[in-house]
């Protein structure tokens, strides 16, 4: 079985290819965020099981493998593919997880505008009531 861990960032991913054996098939190398890159390697459309990894799960199992603090992207994709070798409980990636994260996400979002619309409509009560102290006698306010 052959293992490729990714470090994926803004504007360039750093890869590494192992297999089973822990032979090293393409040591470190990086493609660009671009189409050109994607092309080069594109993993869910070759049919490829990925899996998308949190960078503190990864800094944490790369922590309990040595006591060196180093941490440079060539590590960190090491560190990535020594994981799924290890089969340490990992989720494989689908487009529905993503959807879902990204719903999760928008959802949170639109609570803290609601919540935030809701302090505003106080403040402005409050404020419209301190500044204009006749005009609750003038007119009734549902506030």
């Amino acid at each position: 079985m052959i293992f490729v861990g990714i470090d994926v960032a803004k504007n360039k991913h750093d890869c590494f290819i192992t297999n089973t054996d822990g032979e090293i098939l393409f040591n470190s190398f990086t493609i660009t965020n671009n189409l050109d890159g994607f092309n080069d390697l594109y993993l869910l459309d070759k049919g490829f099981p990925t899996y998308v990894i949190n960078p503190l799960h990864t800094n944490l199992y790369r922590k309990s493998l040595s006591l060196r603090q180093t941490k440079t992207d060539k590590v960190d994709v090491r560190t990535i593919a020594s994981m799924l070798m290890s089969d340490v409980n990992l989720k494989s990636y689908s487009d529905t997880s993503y959807h879902n994260e990204e719903l999760k996400s928008l959802t949170r979002y639109r609570f803290d505008k609601v919540k935030e619309r809701s302090a505003l409509k106080v403040s402005i009560s409050r404020l419209v009531c301190i500044l204009y102290q006749n005009l609750k006698n003038l007119f009734q306010l549902s506030i």
